[in-house]
C-alpha cells in the first residue's frame, strides 16, 4: 500500500527573473513508489521548478515539505541531504576518472579511503534496483547508456529517495530506453518516488503514474495516467487543440545536389570522428541521420557547412568541391548552405546580444555602405516572433535570458529565412515542447516543397521514419547502412545504430521472432 504522505510536497511556489514569472503557483505532491511525470511547453517553468527542488534556486514564495517536514534548499547540498537526487540532460561525472571515482568524489574528506566498503555498498545497491556498472571502466569510455546508470547509482549511493530524470532518454536507442525504464520501474518498486521529465509523450504513457502538466509557470492539471491520453495532455499543456501528426510530403526527390566522397573528419582532439564515409542528397529530400550519442554526426555536419577539419575527401555540391572554403565563400559563389549546431549558444547565436542583431550576424556581410540597416532584421525578427510562436519581452530582449525553446526557435527561423539550397539542422527539435515540434516538422517540410535539400539529425526514431525518405545510421563515424524510412523500424534502427549492418540487423530480428 501506497504511503498517504508525499515524499515531497510543493505548495504555492513562485519565481520570478525580471518581468518574467517562471514559476507561479505551483502545486505537486510525489509519492514513494510513483513515477511522475512533469509536462508542460518551453518556458512552462519545469527546469525552474527542479532548480528550485535540486536547490540551486531558492523560491521568491510558497513551501517544500520532505515526507511532511517542511525544509528550506540554499544549495544542492540540502536537496541531497533531504534524500532528492537529480539528473540532468549534461551528466555531472569527471571523464579522466573511473566509475568508482566519480561515485567517491566529494564524499569522503580523509585521504586514504578503502575501496572495499564503497564496492559493497554500490554491489547491494546495483542488485536492488538493477544498474549494471563496471566501477574501474573510466568515464571517458562509457556509452550514453552507462553514463546515465553511473549518474543513477552515484545519487542512490548518496542516499537519494527522489529521482529528479531531466529527458533521461534524449539521446537513447530504443535499447537504451528500456534498460532505463526496466531501472525506474524497479525503483518504484522499492519505493522511490521519481519526477520524468520529457517531450515524448508515448514515453509519459507507457512509464508514468501520475502526470502533471504546467502551463505559463502555473500547475493546469495532475491526471492518473489511465484516465487521460495524448491529446488531452498536448492541449491541457498548449491551451488548444492541435494536430500531432507529421504530414508526409508526397514529392519524389529531384536531381542530385550535395555528394559526398570518402570524407574523413577529425573532432577537436584531431581523432578521427567521420572515417571514409560516402552518400547523397537529392533535391527535395529530406536524408535523416540516426546514430548514438558521439558517433561522428556533429563532426560530418560541422564539414558540410565548411567549419569543420576535413582531412580527406570531397563534398560536391552541383559539381564543384566545397572541401577547404569556408561559409563566406559559400555565400560569395551562390551557394546557400544553412547549418543549425548542436550547441545552439555555443555555435549558433551570441548570448549577449538580442535578436535582432543575431539575425543580423547571417547577412552583415551582404550589405553595401558602411553602415548596417536593421530594418530587415527588425522585419524579420517580428514575423518569426509570430510564426514560432517565440515566447520574448521583444526583439531587442538579450536572448540568453530567454527558454533553450525559444533560443532554438530564433536560431531555426535565422536559417530558414535565408532560403538555403542545403539545410543542415542537428538536433533542431531537441529539449522543444511538442507544440513547437510539430510547428518545426512542418516548417521543414515547406522547405522540402520548395525543393531544398534537407539532412535532418535526428533522435527520435519515430519522427525519422515519418519525415525523412531515407534514413542513414552512424556507428562509431561510419555507415552501419541506407534504409528507405518506408522500410524502417525502431528495431531495425537500433540494430544498426549499435553497428549492425541492414542486413545482419534485419537478420537478428527474423531470429528474436
Amino acid at each position: 500500500m501506497k504511503s498517504k504522505v508525499p515524499v515531497i510536497s510543493v505548495r504555492g511556489i513562485s519565481k520570478i527573473f525580471g518581468k518574467v514569472k517562471a514559476c507561479n503557483n505551483v502545486n505537486i505532491d510525489i509519492y514513494p513508489g510513483e513515477i511522475h511525470a512533469l509536462l508542460g511547453e518551453n518556458g512552462a517553468g519545469k527546469s525552474t521548478l527542479i532548480n528550485i527542488l535540486s536547490g540551486v534556486y531558492s523560491p521568491d514564495r510558497g513551501n517544500i515539505k520532505v515526507k511532511g517536514m517542511e525544509k528550506s534548499f540554499s544549495s544542492p547540498k540540502d536537496s541531497t541531504q533531504c534524500g532528492i537526487g537529480t539528473i540532468y540532460q549534461h551528466f555531472k561525472l569527471v571523464n579522466a576518472l573511473t566509475a568508482r571515482e566519480n561515485i567517491m568524489l566529494g564524499q569522503e574528506k580523509k585521504i586514504f579511503i578503502s575501496r572495499k566498503p564503497v564496492d559493497e555498498k554500490v554491489k547491494e545497491i546495483s542488485f536492488k534496483y538493477g544498474i549494471e556498472v563496471d566501477l574501474d571502466k573510466y568515464v571517458g569510455d562509457m556509452s550514453v547508456g552507462e553514463k546515465q546508470n553511473l549518474e543513477i547509482l552515484k545519487v542512490l549511493y548518496r542516499g537519494a529517495e527522489v529521482l529528479i530524470l531531466d529527458e533521461p532518454t534524449a539521446v537513447f536507442t530504443p535499447q537504451e530506453t528500456e534498460k532505463l525504464f526496466n531501472i525506474m520501474k524497479k525503483m518504484r518498486e522499492q519505493g522511490c518516488g521519481i519526477i520524468f521529465i520529457t517531450h515524448k509523450m508515448d514515453e509519459v504513457m507507457e512509464v508514468s503514474d501520475k502526470i502533471t502538466v504546467l502551463r505559463k509557470g502555473e500547475t493546469v492539471a495532475t491526471l492518473p495516467k489511465f484516465k487521460t491520453n495524448a491529446k488531452e495532455l498536448t492541449e491541457l499543456m498548449v491551451g488548444r487543440s492541435i494536430d500531432l501528426s507529421i504530414k508526409k510530403i508526397d514529392k519524389l526527390p529531384g536531381k542530385e545536389v550535395l555528394e559526398i566522397k570518402n570524407l574523413r573528419a577529425l573532432n577537436t582532439d584531431g581523432m578521427e570522428a567521420v572515417k571514409n564515409i560516402s552518400f547523397n542528397v537529392k533535391e527535395g529530400e529530406i536524408l535523416g541521420i540516426a546514430g548514438i550519442t558521439g558517433c561522428g554526426q556533429k563532426e560530418l555536419c560541422e564539414a558540410l557547412a565548411g567549419i569543420g577539419n576535413v582531412s580527406q575527401g570531397e563534398i560536391i555540391f552541383n559539381g564543384e568541391n566545397l572541401k577547404g572554403k569556408n561559409p563566406r565563400e559559400f555565400i560569395k559563389r551562390g551557394i546557400s548552405m544553412s547549418f543549425i549546431p548542436e550547441d545552439r549558444l555555443g555555435m549558433g547565436l551570441v548570448a549577449s546580444m538580442n535578436m535582432v542583431d543575431n539575425l543580423i550576424l547571417k547577412s552583415y556581410h551582404t550589405q553595401k555602405g558602411p553602415f548596417i540597416s536593421k530594418k530587415a532584421a527588425v522585419k524579420d525578427s517580428l514575423e518569426l516572433i509570430d510564426t514560432l510562436e517565440i515566447k520574448t519581452p521583444g526583439i531587442n530582449y538579450p536572448i540568453r535570458y530567454l527558454s533553450g525553446g525559444n533560443i532554438q526557435k530564433i536560431l531555426l527561423g535565422r536559417e530558414l529565412s535565408s532560403s538555403p539550397k542545403v539545410l543542415i539542422m542537428a538536433y533542431p527539435v531537441r529539449g522543444l515542447d511538442i507544440n513547437t515540434c510539430y510547428n518545426i516538422y512542418d516548417l521543414i517540410n515547406k522547405e522540402k516543397e520548395k525543393g531544398t535539400s534537407i539532412i535532418f539529425v535526428g533522435e527520435d526514431l519515430d519522427v525519422l521514419m515519418e519525415l525523412c525518405d531515407r534514413i542513414m545510421v552512424l556507428c562509431h563515424g561510419e555507415i552501419s547502412g541506407i534504409i528507405d524510412a518506408q522500410e524502417a523500424t525502431r528495431e531495425k534502427l537500433g540494430l544498426m545504430m549499435l553497428g549492425n549492418s541492414k542486413e545482419k540487423g534485419e537478420e537478428l530480428l527474423v531470429k528474436a521472432n
